[in-house]
């Protein structure tokens, strides 16, 4: 029974709907894994067993009635923590938060109930959803299932280890700098960023805001292609509280590798990015080519990457700002104050952006914007951009201090932790879609994902590229000893 638990939420879905298994039996199955398996993994801290077998006994009384379908119909699956469901906890790993319980759900919780999903449990996350390692004081640490030693990735950390573990059908999670898309890769998942205001967030904030945050949307991530397609269907449309108007995204252009328009990106000078990754991607760029896409891999947007990835950190950290305390912004100057005047880390950009004023956000934005137009033309010309998630594979645990007191080792070279939001943020910084996909291995064993990033609202294309690649290259491979 353990390929059961390896199956796509459609797979899943089909099963219940044709009477091959129960609601109930079937949810029982993913807890029986999750209470043999989870202990090596910790990656489902929030458990609504009860519940969900509640909800679950309905759903096989409805089955096969009126309102008894749905695309996820009895398909078990868990959110991410820092979604909100009515009478569990919200802490987004913050100490002070440990007693906060939601009065309701999310919408986006609301919007995969309606399409028949279980929802029985919530999966770690780093404090303050700020870190590319899942920990925190309240439910502890995350481990990667393709090698304990190492994170799943964060800030969605548990939701790409549970899936990789077979512990849960479907998941969903967010994403401002990497975080639905770097434990995707880092697990061996597929994830989807969507273009930014395409699925709306009620629900997911830490005080309730009912403004969206600058950069951050919320996605989904699955075992397959097919199941992201899926989950962007339920999750993106207008928040019907504030507007019914609604608009269709475009198809993709192609449904095959022969004609498909693909650059590749896989190195930045200055930007270290892990030999393997590199190596891998290209790989795949030549296998494109072989199957008939028209592939070029010097074809670039016309702007200055790193000036663009600067602008990116200097918004992220605007963004970010809103649920900053006086006491940390105050922090964040001085440390300004402090820095040596040639120090261009990603770190030193951030800090010295601390207190900007309206007007220089308003520059800043005007060059976002200049820069989005950039990649709109560049999307002229080709269906999709290839290229890293992020620098390295998944990274040893590491709770050293604040991420900007970290160094790693990538290729031989010492760079700031903080230096690996040059892939994530050069795409999410200017709104656009991405979609991750397991395409290979390192040496040692740790999964390597490809970034396939399209225009704005190009999401389709770029979940059909994916699954292009998921029937061609590589599909989802489950991690050893989680039978």
């Amino acid at each position: 029974m353990a390929e059961l638990a390896f199956l796509p939420a459609r797979g899943l879905a089909a099963l219940v709907r044709r009477g091959r298994i129960g609601c109930v039996e079937l949810l029982d199955h993913f807890i029986e894994r999750i209470q043999r398996l989870d202990p090596s993994l910790n990656a489902i801290v929030v458990r609504d067993f009860d519940r969900a077998r509640k909800l679950a006994r309905t759903l096989d009384r409805r089955r096969g009635k009126e309102g008894g379908s749905g695309p996820l119909f009895g398909v078990p699956m868990t959110v991410k923590e820092s979604y909100d469901v009515e009478g569990l906890p919200t802490t987004w790993g913050y100490e002070d938060r440990r007693n906060h319980v939601a009065a309701s759900n999310s919408l986006a919780v609301d919007r995969l109930e309606a399409a028949g999903a279980v929802v029985f449990g919530k999966t770690n996350v780093p404090v303050g959803l700020a870190d590319w390692q899942s920990y925190n004081p309240i439910y502890g640490v995350t481990n990667n299932p393709w090698n304990l030693e190492h994170t799943p990735g964060g800030s969605s950390g548990g939701s790409a280890a549970a899936l990789a573990a077979g512990l849960t059908g479907f998941e969903i999670g967010s994403d401002i700098g990497g975080s639905i898309r770097v434990p995707a890769a880092f697990c061996g998942v597929f994830g989807h960023k969507p273009t930014w205001g395409l699925c709306p967030p009620r629900g997911h904030s830490l005080f309730g805001a009912a403004a969206m945050t600058d950069i951050s949307v919320i996605g989904p991530l699955a075992r397959s292609a097919d199941d992201l397609a899926l989950g962007l269907g339920l999750l993106a449309g207008p928040d019907e509280s504030e507007t019914a108007l609604s608009q269709p995204l475009p198809a993709p252009r192609t449904q095959s590798l022969e004609g498909l328009r693909v650059a590749l990106w896989a190195e930045e000078p200055g930007q270290e990015t892990d030999a393997e990754i590199v190596a891998r991607i290209k790989a795949l760029g030549t296998f494109m080519r072989r199957q008939g896409a028209k592939l070029n891999t010097s074809a670039r947007p016309e702007f200055d990457p790193v000036e663009a990835f600067h602008v990116y950190l200097r918004l992220l950290n605007a963004a970010l700002s809103g649920r900053m305390s006086d006491e940390t912004e105050a922090s964040m100057r001085d440390k300004a104050a402090r820095l040596a005047s040639d120090d261009m880390s990603a770190d030193a950009v951030i800090v010295r952006a601390a207190g900007m004023s309206h007007r220089q956000w308003l520059a800043e934005n005007e060059r976002r914007h200049q820069i989005r137009r950039a990649w709109g033309l560049f999307f002229q010309n080709w269906d999709v951009l290839l290229c890293p998630v992020i620098g390295t594979p998944a990274l040893p645990h590491r709770q050293d201090g604040a991420t900007w007191e970290r160094r790693l080792t990538v290729n031989g070279r010492e760079i700031a932790y903080n230096d690996l939001l040059f892939w994530p943020g050069l795409t999410c910084g200017f709104h656009l879609p991405a979609t991750v996909a397991p395409i290979g291995f390192t040496k040692s064993g740790l999964p390597i994902g490809v970034q396939i990033v399209g225009p704005l609202y190009g999401d389709r294309m770029t979940i059909a590229v994916a699954k292009m690649l998921e029937a061609e290259w590589q599909g989802f491979v489950p991690p050893a000893g989680f039978d």
